[in-house]
């Protein structure tokens, strides 16, 4: 069940999940994590309970703002990168004299749960509060990359998004538990014989589609060790790794000239040739048809 199909007060305002003419991350396959970005125009929004956690982070110039949840009220003045969590279950109501700008997500209470046991936290003990005009830099970091990722036209390979999931849920997680900043390792790196497997894994799947948790299977350590190990270890994140590799291969095809460009950005593991182009584009910085001119 979603929010929308919550029910509703006849002719009550909008629910969070329906601002007119917002970006979404709905289709795109992100799993436990759902964005939008969008225009909340001044007066009263109602928030049914939702089944997932919710954040609200204020995009813009300040306005003059009312909570009313969890049995509270809280008037204060909302400004840019201010955050509100609001765990599952928890109704409220915001109400702005203002228009303003709002990056929403949902994380369901599932990758809460994985990302306390990535931690080393029992996740029956991680139960997350309701807060107001939280700053945290590393959720405001998240959230900029994930908004980036809305408002781009090509998406970016799932290990990306899933990454970012992961990340915001872990910092929550982190919140949850005072802060602990001691669950992950500061100063190992993966082992020859870990980093041997990833590599011969990845090469050997970069066609298909790679998943934090099967990359994590192969080096047999948790989601979250596998993300700190493998930056330690190859100097980057996981995802942007697995991109380079995609264009390399890519490269490597079109210089052969033996497949059509489209061809080849499916045998090199992109979702399809706008894909490839843009992160092509990005790593080389030349295109396909580029790549194809020189191998001439």
């Amino acid at each position: 069940m979603t929010m929308d199909s919550l029910p509703q007060e006849p002719g009550s305002p909008p629910s969070s999940r329906s601002m007119p003419g917002a970006i979404s991350s709905r289709g795109r396959g992100w799993v436990g994590l759902e964005a939008e970005f969008g225009l909340i125009r001044a007066g009263l929004t109602k928030v049914p309970a939702s089944l997932d956690h919710r954040l609200g982070i204020h995009v813009g110039p300040s306005v003059n703002a009312a909570c009313r949840c969890d049995g509270r009220v809280h008037r204060r003045v909302q400004s840019h990168g201010d955050i509100d969590v609001v765990p599952a279950g928890l109704a409220g109501e915001w109400e702005d004299d203002a228009d303003c700008s709002i990056l929403r997500f949902w994380i369901s209470p599932a990758l809460i749960r994985q990302a306390a046991r990535e931690v080393g936290c029992d996740p029956d003990r991680v139960a997350l509060a309701p807060q107001f005009q939280l700053r945290d830099q590393r959720i405001e970091h998240i959230a900029w990359a994930l908004k980036a990722e809305l408002e781009t036209e090509i998406s970016s390979d799932r290990l990306y998004a899933e990454s970012l999931g992961m990340a915001l849920a872990v910092r929550l997680v982190h919140g949850a538990v005072a802060a602990r900043d001691d669950g992950l390792p500061a100063r190992q790196t993966l082992s020859p014989r870990q980093q041997r497997r990833l590599v011969d894994f990845i090469e050997t799947h970069l066609d298909r589609e790679l998943s934090l948790g099967g990359l994590a299977a192969v080096a047999d350590i948790s989601i979250s060790h596998l993300k700190a190990l493998f930056r330690q270890t190859m100097g980057m994140p996981v995802h942007q790794y697995v991109i380079r590799r995609r264009v390399e291969r890519a490269k490597a095809l079109l210089l052969a000239g033996t497949m059509p460009i489209s061809q080849v950005a499916l045998a090199a593991g992109f979702a399809h040739q706008s894909h490839m182009a843009h992160c092509m584009k990005r790593v080389l910085g030349v295109t396909p048809r580029q790549v194809v001119g020189i191998g001439r």
